[in-house]
């Protein structure tokens, strides 16, 4: 008798392809990401492209009108790639730099005592570096606002105690501060008294330990105007009455300012048709670059501007008011501070609504080391942006 063996069930999978085979694993690459951090990156980046086309037009008067664009183009093109990678970084990772960062930030301000350091209408707060121009102080504005907050985070249960809250936040962030006054930059120091005033409002203490950093920081600002006879010089110029009689002192960059944003009108001159970019308004480019604004593309241009930073504030707050982890909130408090202040602070002095202080607009005005700072500011609340839940989508 005999017997056929049973035949092995056919198998509905296809054969097995041997050879090479490589897979790519993309990760989380296109994850997606919370509309905060679409928020901050696009206005970051509209704001720098922005400001691009404006130091172009500002600049093309000049005897090498396209020299300064090419410059801030190179530290746009520098900052965008780190704003990315930047954001790449996990939370672990801004923690532990946190020391370093500010040490070796520090260290680099102190360059301008230097002979590398260079002095400019009684500053000397820049340094020269293979024919590049650097403003370190740019660099403290991060590495504060990142250490403070990893201090106030360490210290989130003992902020009750003054003396935590203090010690080492008030003598380290006086030292640095320090550092920037012994240049004569009033400007940056104000700055830097914001960010320590904004770390310690997100941070959570109590109100009567607040108060007492407010005082000492304004009276710190008042001392050193009231000492500096060209800050008096021009506080006074100010609140003048009849500015025309001071127009060759301290009244001639301000009026030439309020000049150029009338003349613009409601719909501007046309961009590259700025008048005091001829040499009547002075640092065009710079911190009056607001003034150009308006003079080429009126009040309309003013209100775009406005209105960018308006959606950055916006982005940023929501970072701070939607996380759990301390460090990120009180970080990203300090750092969206610097940003919008700086450039309400800019804005206010070209309408003549405070004294010249001297503060670039952020993104958009002349200067390298600003811009990337701020980029990499950036890099950093993308950063934290990225540790926020993200709102599965609906499906019907």
């Amino acid at each position: 008798m005999t017997t056929t063996a049973p035949r092995p069930a056919s198998s509905t999978e296809p054969p097995t392809k041997r050879g090479l085979a490589a897979r790519v694993s993309l990760g989380r690459v296109f994850a997606p990401v919370p509309s905060e951090f679409l928020l901050i990156a696009s206005t970051a980046l509209l704001l720098t492209g922005f400001g691009l086309v404006m130091i172009l037009s500002a600049t093309s008067a000049a005897a090498d009108p396209y020299v300064v664009a090419l410059k801030q183009g190179v530290f746009a093109l520098l900052g965008v790639p780190l704003m990315f990678i930047c954001s790449r970084l996990p939370l672990v990772f801004w923690k532990r730099i946190a020391w370093p960062a500010l040490i070796f930030a520090t260290l680099f301000q102190l360059l301008v005592f230097t002979p590398l350091g260079i002095e400019n209408d009684g500053n000397r707060n820049w340094i020269n570096i293979g024919g590049f121009q650097a403003q370190p102080s740019e660099f403290l504005k991060l590495t504060l606002a990142i250490w403070l907050g990893f201090i106030l985070y360490r210290k989130r249960t003992l902020l009750a105690d003054w003396r935590h809250v203090f010690i080492p936040a008030v003598p380290v962030a006086a030292a640095v501060i320090a550092t920037v006054m012994a240049g004569h930059d009033l400007g940056t120091a104000m700055i830097l008294f914001l960010i320590v005033l904004a770390a310690l409002f997100f941070s959570g203490v109590k109100l009567r330990i607040f108060i007492l950093p407010v005082i000492l920081s304004a009276g710190a600002v008042a001392f050193l105007a009231i000492t500096s006879p060209d800050r008096m010089r021009r506080f006074m110029s100010f609140i003048s009455e009849d500015c025309l009689a001071d127009y060759y002192n301290g009244c001639y960059q301000p009026l030439h300012g309020i000049w150029g944003l009338a003349s613009g009108g409601f719909f501007g001159l046309g961009l590259g048709n700025s008048k005091e970019k001829y040499s009547w308004l002075p640092a065009a480019a710079n911190d009056y670059i607001y003034a150009i604004v308006g003079e080429e593309l009126g009040m309309i241009g003013c209100i775009v501007v406005l209105l960018l930073f308006a959606l950055f504030a916006v982005g940023a707050f929501h970072i701070v008011r939607k996380t759990d982890d301390p460090f990120v909130r009180i970080t990203s408090g300090a750092i969206t501070i610097w940003i919008v202040g700086q450039a309400l602070l800019n804005v206010g002095v070209v309408l003549r609504l405070l004294p010249v202080f001297g503060v670039p607009l952020p993104f958009m005005s002349q200067g390298g080391t600003s811009l990337l700072s701020v980029l990499l500011a950036c890099g950093v609340l993308l950063s934290f942006a990225r540790t926020l839940p993200v709102k599965a989508p609906v499906r019907r």
